[in-house]
């Protein structure tokens, strides 16, 4: 035996475990995002540190705010456009038959054709 006297395992690189060793900790403020799902989110800052008013939520992703009981409000999820949706939102039906029949009259003149 080693008389009381027993070497302790350590890692290679790992810092001292007491407060005395490396310093006092750094203070910090706690502060609490809650989501419209009722998800909380706790983030840490420094006391001097600027606080957002919101935060992504870590389990659903939708903006978290800090007040409990008036969270942010869902975000509107617009569905997605096909190239097709935005050339019916420019032209009405009409103007797409008076180009399309332009254009098969174009075609027709460049192979020789007569319509």
């Amino acid at each position: 035996m080693t008389q009381g006297q027993a070497i302790r395992g350590v890692r290679i690189g790992a810092t001292p475990s007491l407060h005395i060793e490396r310093g006092e900790p750094v203070g910090h403020q706690r502060v609490d995002y809650w989501c419209a799902n009722g998800h909380r989110t706790i983030r840490h800052f420094a006391p001097h540190a600027n606080v957002p008013t919101e935060w992504d939520c870590r389990r659903c992703g939708w903006p978290a705010g800090i007040d409990a009981l008036n969270p942010p409000a869902r975000p509107v999820i617009k569905p997605f456009k096909t190239h097709l949706d935005y050339v019916r939102e420019r032209r009405t039906e009409e103007e797409a038959e008076d180009i399309l029949a332009e254009a098969l009259a174009a075609r027709a003149a460049a192979r020789g054709e007569r319509r």
